[in-house]
């Protein structure tokens, strides 16, 4: 079965690129103008990956994204970004977001997230998220109880709402206690080893993490970052 990606880009230069790239990997690949067309096509054709430009006419990438994480979709979302929208990235990807792809981008660049994605589709379409189960069972990490199949943890009487990846990046340190866990390692267990995101979206995403689990963000307790290593859990 082949690997059906939206792309949502109002530059049609961009768009078409990017869609005659893709159609050229094999992929069932069809292209949206705006981000309410963009939402029409998400549900009637039901990709199995997007990419959202983040500024569009109708509604903005942010707010598709927004919708399909709403409908309890886990398709992987990729925005396509401008050079300096720093501050957006964030937004993105407290919204769900699972890489960047910044304008002007090369074509090897671009190819090799979407095939990375696509494979890891691909696998577990057809292993029924194996790998998934393994983030099933309950775990705790400092004061915190992680409850994976609800994407949140409880710490007394708090609830801290996650994502899948913010469970698996807790899950990977608090299976290693006092060890630390390479930047890469870490990479493999929340992407996938076929998958590269860009060090700066790890960064990100620890940095959101932290914002929500720790009581002091600037001097962390449970994620303390190994300068020059990785991160490292110490119970």
């Amino acid at each position: 079965m082949r690997i059906r990606v939206l792309v949502a880009e109002d530059d049609m230069h961009t768009r078409e690129g990017l869609l005659e790239l893709l159609q050229g990997e094999g992929m069932v690949a069809f292209g949206a103008p705006d981000g309410l067309a963009a939402w029409d096509m998400f549900q009637s054709r039901q990709p199995d990956l997007v990419c959202l430009d983040v500024m569009m006419p109708g509604i903005s990438g942010y707010d598709v994204c927004r919708k399909i994480r709403a409908a309890g979709s886990t398709v992987p979302v990729l925005f396509i970004t401008a050079k300096g929208q720093e501050v957006d990235k964030v937004v993105g990807l407290e919204l769900g977001a699972d890489d960047y792809i910044v304008k002007p981008f090369g074509v090897k660049e671009v190819m090799a997230r979407i095939r990375a994605i696509a494979r890891r589709c691909f696998s577990e379409r057809h292993s029924g998220a194996e790998g998934d189960t393994l983030l099933q069972s309950e775990f705790v990490i400092a004061d915190l109880a992680v409850h994976p199949g609800a994407l949140r943890c409880r710490r007394a009487d708090e609830v801290i709402e996650l994502s899948k990846r913010e469970v698996k990046i807790l899950a990977e340190l608090a299976s290693r206690p006092g060890e630390v866990v390479s930047r890469q390692q870490l990479m493999n267990a929340v992407w996938g080893q076929e998958y590269q995101p860009s060090s700066r979206t790890l960064d990100q995403h620890i940095s959101q993490l932290r914002k929500r689990i720790e009581s002091n963000p600037s001097q962390p307790t449970i994620i303390k970052t190994v300068h020059g290593a990785g991160y490292r859990y110490d119970p």
